[in-house]
């Protein structure tokens, strides 16, 4: 887009010379910062991931209790990024993930900042005995 609008404005600035370009971006699209319009337009991709853990696997390889695990995503990562003022950020550091495989791919780390927007839900199921958990 930058190249095109790049193209538009050398064109417009042959035809009026007196024109003065003062940017090509105007910054609202956000790139590589927090931003309340990618919380809430969104930006890139949304993806939606979910598992039920069995409580046996969160007891022998976690070693915790599902009800454990549900009370702390509502303490830190709800109510933690709640108070913080996070935009969107309700979650435990979805985008360290995105950056590993932005780094593994070759893509640019600083376009992770929107995986910061993201919301880690975890609820307790079959009878309160396996953990759902929804980014």
């Amino acid at each position: 887009v930058s190249k095109g609008v790049q193209n538009v404005l050398d064109y417009l600035q042959n035809e009026y010379p007196d024109m003065d370009v003062i940017g090509i971006s105007g910054n609202f699209c956000s790139d590589k910062k927090p931003a309340a319009v990618n919380w809430i337009e969104g930006r890139g991709k949304s993806v939606v991931c979910e598992a039920t853990i069995t409580e046996d696997v969160v007891k022998k390889v976690l070693k915790t209790e599902v009800a454990a695990l549900v009370e702390l995503n509502m303490l830190k990562n709800l109510t933690g990024s709640a108070m913080a003022g996070a935009l969107g950020g309700f979650n435990a550091h979805a985008s360290n993930i995105v950056s590993a495989l932005f780094i593994a791919t070759g893509q640019d780390p600083a376009q992770n900042i929107e995986s910061s927007h993201c919301i880690t839900m975890m609820e307790a199921v079959n009878d309160g005995k396996d953990l759902h958990i929804s980014v």
